[in-house]
C-alpha cells in the first residue's frame, strides 16, 4: 500500500513580507505540502515573492483569497504556482489553468464543485468545511467524477484533521490553528510537524 503526501496547505493569513519567508519555510520544512498567502494580508504579493525566492522553484507557493483573473495574473507574476479562492468563478479558474497554475476554488455545494471541476480546477476547496461536514464531503465524493480531489478548509485543526483524513480528504487547509500574525517561525514549525504526524497516522491508505 502507498501513502498519499499530506496535501496540507499552510494558510498564512496576515503574514508580513518580513516574516513570510521564515514562517513559510518552517511550515514546509515540517512536512506541509504548500503555503498560501491570502491577498487580504499586508503586501501579499511581496510576501509571495519572498517565499518563492527563499523556498526555491520546486516549492508549492500559493496566493489565497484570489477573487479575479487580475488577481491570478498578479499572483503568477509574484511567483505563485497555486491559487486558492473562497468561491467558484470559472473565469478565475480558467485564467489559472491558462497560466499553468494549480487552482483550488472554494465550493459549498455539489453544484459549485461540479462547476469548479468543469472549469479545470486542480482540486475543490470545501469551504467552509465546518458547514459541509464530513458526511457532506462523502456525499459529494459519491457523485463527483472519479479522482476529484477534495480539500476541506475552515475550522480544520489538530482535533479534527484525523477525522477528515480517515474520511478520504485529499489534504486540508490549516489557518489560525497553525499561524496567527506575529507567531514565531519555530512555533509554526512545531505546530506544522504535529499536523503532519496526525495526517500520517490517520490518512486512508490506498
Amino acid at each position: 500500500m502507498t501513502q498519499r503526501t499530506t496535501g496540507l496547505v499552510a494558510i498564512l493569513r496576515g503574514v508580513t513580507p518580513d516574516d513570510a519567508a521564515a514562517v513559510a519555510g518552517a511550515a514546509l520544512g515540517a512536512g506541509l505540502d504548500a503555503v498560501e498567502v491570502p491577498l487580504n494580508s499586508p503586501d501579499p504579493f511581496e510576501s509571495v515573492r519572498r517565499v518563492r525566492a527563499a523556498a526555491g522553484p520546486g516549492a508549492r507557493v500559493g496566493a489565497g483569497t484570489v477573487l479575479t483573473p487580475d488577481d491570478v495574473r498578479r499572483a503568477a507574476d509574484a511567483g505563485a504556482s497555486l491559487v486558492v479562492s473562497p468561491n467558484t468563478r470559472p473565469d478565475v479558474v480558467a485564467e489559472a489553468v491558462r497560466l499553468g497554475l494549480e487552482s483550488y476554488p472554494g465550493a459549498a455545494t455539489p453544484t459549485e464543485a461540479f462547476a469548479a471541476l468543469d472549469a479545470g480546477a486542480t482540486a475543490v476547496k470545501i469551504f467552509p468545511a465546518t458547514t459541509v461536514g464530513i458526511s457532506g464531503m462523502r456525499a459529494w465524493a459519491s457523485v463527483l467524477p472519479a479522482g476529484a480531489r477534495l480539500v476541506p478548509v475552515g475550522g480544520v485543526d489538530e482535533s479534527t484533521l484525523g477525522q477528515w483524513a480517515r474520511a478520504g480528504a485529499d489534504g486540508a487547509g490549516i489557518g489560525t490553528s497553525l499561524y496567527r500574525p506575529g507567531d514565531a517561525a519555530a512555533e509554526v514549525g512545531a505546530r506544522a510537524a504535529a499536523l503532519a504526524r496526525i495526517w500520517a497516522d490517520h490518512v486512508t491508505r490506498s
